[in-house]
């Protein structure tokens, strides 16, 4: 008998840009509605079968989310999923767990699936966090002794005990997220998916997910883990997959998929213009602020970073820098303010990061750079990762001890600069 629980052969999911689409017209969208429980509730070897329901939309006004996508994950596997935003990781969550269909390929599924794919899945913001459980346990296909069993067990989990009878519409985005995790965990599920939610909950409460985590998979079940905090997926996962461009990149051990994903070095500068929400991303210089760029900086020396991009339409926007070890851990978080203002007329703009105050011990490290745009709610447009050297000795560093070993955030407030160097004439 195959231990294989999930057979992805083929997949692709195409979606229309600016337009409803025929497939995603409104008698669609009610039948998935419909649909989506009774696909949940079945057991056994669930499959669904993307063909197209009037064949492919026209590619000039379409977007490939995902592009050919096979792979086998056995029973008992904790798989972890990495790669840049838009990689296409969100999309393939979402049909493993029945929530959209495939343009085409085909998922066959042994089992049954409790995903966490955003805050607050599946819950009813009406009902109580009492009456959530039941009603996602319901879902899940527990029976309500089943539930009953697991009762205590979830509110002593999620933390949850004095809120159990508040409305969910009435709990913080963390609260949310610990009682939705503890109902996805602990009702039993053959395959657990989990997306980056858990980035919501604090440090504490991300090492207790992770640990239950683990607990589920030495129980035999199968947990799929999307995040892009690369150190907890290399210490729970014992197989990476990852994404690139809607694409299968690489498959293999945690150890080689990570190190390889990492080692990748894009030069802003070199690759081509990253556009998005009337942004164009267009370069991004590491260097020293009275010399020209360079591979390498010397450690402890000032250091800056200056990010080139252009606006079609007046936006309120802002740059954002975050630097990273070559493990994946996260130190320095920088941003322009962009809430309270940074209305900037279309134009080339040119952000200048005084980074001096930041001393970077020698070694190697990553830069990501963010284009952020304010239309409500926080959009992203880029995720690039640059890699960069620190070269030297700095003073106080010993080679074996420091801050971000563990972890943890270096403070940093740098100076930050913006230059209009062009201005666009609106379009009549």
């Amino acid at each position: 008998m195959t231990n294989t629980v999930i057979q992805v052969q083929d997949l692709s999911k195409r979606y229309v840009l600016g337009a409803s689409g025929s497939t995603d017209g409104l008698r669609h969208v009610i039948h998935d509605l419909v649909m989506a429980p009774f696909r949940r509730l079945k057991g056994g070897v669930n499959e669904v079968n993307g063909i197209g329901r009037n064949g492919e939309a026209p590619k000039e006004k379409s977007f490939l989310a995902l592009d050919g996508v096979s792979f086998e994950i056995q029973q008992g596997e904790v798989v972890g999923i990495i790669g840049r935003n838009g990689a296409g990781k969100s999309t393939l969550l979402k049909i493993l767990s029945r929530i959209t269909e495939p343009t085409t390929g085909r998922v066959q599924i042994r089992g049954r699936v409790a995903s966490l794919l955003e805050v607050g899945t599946g819950f009813h913001p009406e009902l109580t966090g009492r009456e959530n459980i039941f009603l996602n346990g319901a879902i899940l296909g527990m029976t309500r002794a089943e539930i009953k069993k697991k009762f205590d067990e979830i509110v002593a989990f999620a933390e949850v005990d004095k809120f159990l009878d508040t409305p969910v519409k009435r709990y913080s985005s963390g609260m949310y997220v610990r009682l939705a995790f503890a109902v996805a965990a602990h009702l039993e599920p053959e395959i657990l998916v989990v997306d980056e939610v858990l980035a919501v909950g604090d440090a504490q409460f991300q090492k207790k997910c992770l640990g239950k985590m683990t607990e589920v998979a030495q129980g035999g079940r199968t947990v799929l883990f999307v995040s892009h905090q690369l150190p907890s997926v290399r210490a729970l996962c014992s197989k990476v997959i990852w994404m690139d461009r809607g694409k299968v990149r690489q498959v293999g051990l945690p150890e080689k998929v990570i190190g390889d994903y990492l080692g990748e070095t894009l030069s802003l500068t070199q690759a081509e213009s990253i556009r998005k929400n009337g942004c164009v991303l267009e370069s991004a210089v590491i260097s020293d602020p009275k010399e020209s760029s360079a591979s390498a900086l010397e450690a402890g020396k000032p250091w800056q970073v200056c990010v080139r991009y252009s606006l079609e339409e007046d936006l309120q926007t802002g740059v954002t820098l975050r630097i990273s070890t070559i493990q994946g851990v996260v130190i320095v978080d920088v941003h322009e303010c962009i809430r309270g203002g940074n209305v900037r007329r279309a134009g080339k703009y040119e952000t200048t990061f005084d980074l001096s105050n930041v001393k970077l011990a020698p070694g190697s490290y990553l830069l990501s750079v963010n284009l952020m745009v304010h239309h409500g709610p926080l959009h992203l447009i880029a995720d690039p990762y640059a890699r960069f050297e620190v070269v030297g000795t700095l003073p106080g560093f010993n080679g074996t001890h420091w801050p971000y070993d563990i972890g943890g955030f270096l403070y940093a407030e740098p100076s930050v600069k913006t230059t209009a160097l062009e201005r666009f004439q609106p379009v009549v």
